[in-house]
């Protein structure tokens, strides 16, 4: 693979970087010059992990260890980041958890922790990330919903309110922020390759493959391409988009 350095000196939070869609993405940035920003919550070794991918590659990046459900974790966060690099070029809002359940049997604490990781997490790292790069008069934010936060999913209640929120926040940021030069989009993946996809059933991937035009899942690798392209110099003039990466299934 070739880099081309678009990325050069430029500040990359990525939050939910200790694996699947999280690390491909950290590592992508990372690849074109950016210094990364690996946030985590729980797992320590899996984003060890992805650290030593990003330096092994010849990446500059660190480990920052916060609950994103936390306004006071993230603002805390969010000042070291100012205070060690004195700006926060690129937010990759990508932590997310699921907790499924069909709608008359899911308890309280199941709606509101999915609800609070999804997309409180999204609102507070986006609040805390706006005055720095407002002042910038420059940014990128992009925000990973999913294909279910546009068509709904059964058993899924939770995420996709959380996931079609994060739609909606998305749009109405973009809008405040636009005239600053920050732009801000929602990738919405379909059935990727991650953790949560591995514990499917094989007939259920079977059944999920089915109805997907491409013919497969896809891979961590097909999201975090996007991401490095609404990332980088080429998406000036993209904001407030919403874009299926689904292999054509909600087409």
């Amino acid at each position: 693979m070739t880099f081309v350095n678009t990325l050069e000196n430029q500040v990359a939070l990525v939050t939910g970087a200790s694996r699947g869609i999280g690390r491909q993405a950290a590592l992508k940035l990372a690849g074109e010059g950016a210094k990364v920003i690996i946030n985590y919550q729980g797992n320590d070794e899996a984003a060890k992990e992805t650290l030593d991918l990003v330096c092994e590659m010849g990446g500059s990046g660190e480990l920052a260890k916060a609950d994103v459900t936390s306004s006071e974790q993230v603002e805390e966060l969010i000042k070291k980041i100012m205070d060690r690099y004195g700006k926060i070029d690129i937010l990759i809002n990508n932590a997310g958890i699921t907790r499924d359940g069909l709608l008359m049997r899911m308890k309280d604490e199941d709606w509101e922790k999915v609800i609070s990781t999804n997309l409180t997490g999204v609102f507070n790292c986006t609040r805390a990330v706006v005055r720095p790069m407002m002042k910038q008069r420059s940014g990128r934010i992009i925000n990973i919903s999913s294909v279910v936060g546009i068509s709904g999913n059964a058993g899924q209640v939770n995420y996709s309110a959380a996931k079609a929120g994060i739609i909606g926040l998305t749009k109405s940021t973009a809008k405040e922020l636009a005239s600053r030069g920050i732009m801000v989009n929602a990738i919405a993946p379909g059935f990727i390759r991650t953790d949560m996809t591995d514990k499917l059933t094989e007939e259920v991937k079977a059944e999920i493959t089915s109805r997907i035009p491409v013919g497969r899942l896809g891979n961590p690798d097909d999201i975090a391409n996007l991401i490095l392209f609404l990332a980088g110099p080429y998406s000036d003039y993209i904001t407030g988009q919403v874009i299926a990466v689904d292999g054509g299934m909600t087409m």
